[in-house]
């Protein structure tokens, strides 16, 4: 089953990069290709589609300024399940994308066991081990595909009530709004670490490249695999770099500093006089 998986990833990269191209500059790294971004995208696009609409039906009296977006109250109650039906179809593309990278191993664990410290920013760099994703990225992955899954089942027996009955279409409304509860939770967190939190990281999906300074700091193992350098050494490298271009940039205005005409280093408050 991998060997067909990775087959049809590979051709469907190949076609979509027919579709459009990504420019990567000096000091860049190809971070996601043609075909991940417009998965991610259509990924997003469907579930704020289904969020928005859901919300319109899940509470009107609440979000009764949303419905005019979809046409009115009867009309969002008719295209939600095909957002969410659409939404699940293209993450089902993107888990055989990125099933091979989203496997978990000891590092991952390794990894959760100092997610405190990761939370709170006390580590400027992340563990040698990381590599294309981080064992928090995995983990959403997961929490994602099983939300999914339970958004679509319970989302068809609320849809189809006549073929599941009226208990599993009661436990349905229940799980499905506890599920898409989780999962918006879980999309903020990652809207800020993709902006906020990690600068740099959103024009990975917009441009699909990223600086080498983000990969040697945010996926070491990852940026080691793909240039064959040393994340640390680079690292070390760059800081004594721009450590070098400060104090080059403080001799300089010093030196300028003492090239100034003494007639120009007049004293504070000192009277000036005129002819007349």
């Amino acid at each position: 089953m991998t060997t067909s998986v990775e087959r049809f990833d590979e051709k469907a990269r190949r076609e979509f990069g027919k579709l459009g191209h990504t420019t990567v500059h000096e000091g860049e790294l190809l971070r996601h290709p043609v075909y991940t971004r417009f998965l991610h995208w259509t990924v997003a696009i469907f579930f704020f589609l289904g969020l928005l609409s859901g919300l319109a039906i899940y509470s009107p009296w609440l979000f009764n300024w949303l419905t005019p977006l979809f046409g009115g109250g009867p009309m969002a109650r008719l295209l939600h399940p095909w957002f969410g039906l659409m939404f699940v179809i293209a993450y089902l593309l993107q888990f055989l994308n990125w099933l091979s990278l989203m496997r978990w191993t000891r590092g991952d664990k390794e990894w959760m066991r100092h997610l405190k410290d990761y939370v709170k920013g006390e580590q400027k760099l992340e563990p040698e081990y990381v590599g294309f994703f981080n064992g928090g990225q995995k983990l959403q992955f997961w929490e994602i595909i099983v939300g999914a899954g339970v958004l679509l089942i319970s989302g068809l027996c609320m849809w189809l009530p006549e073929l599941f009955g009226r208990l599993a279409v009661a436990i349905g409304y229940v799980l499905h709004d506890i599920s898409a509860l989780i999962m918006l939770f879980g999309i903020w967190i990652h809207i800020y670490l993709s902006t906020v939190g990690q600068p740099g990281t959103l024009q990975s999906m917009t441009r699909g490249v990223v600086t080498r300074s983000w990969a040697w700091t945010h996926h070491p193992a990852w940026y080691r695999e793909r240039t064959g350098r040393d994340p640390r050494e680079d690292y070390q490298r760059a800081v004594e770099g721009q450590a070098g271009r400060r104090r080059a940039a403080e001799a300089r205005q010093s030196d300028a500093s003492a090239a100034e005409p003494e007639s120009e280093q007049l004293p504070k408050n000192a009277p000036v006089t005129s002819d007349k």
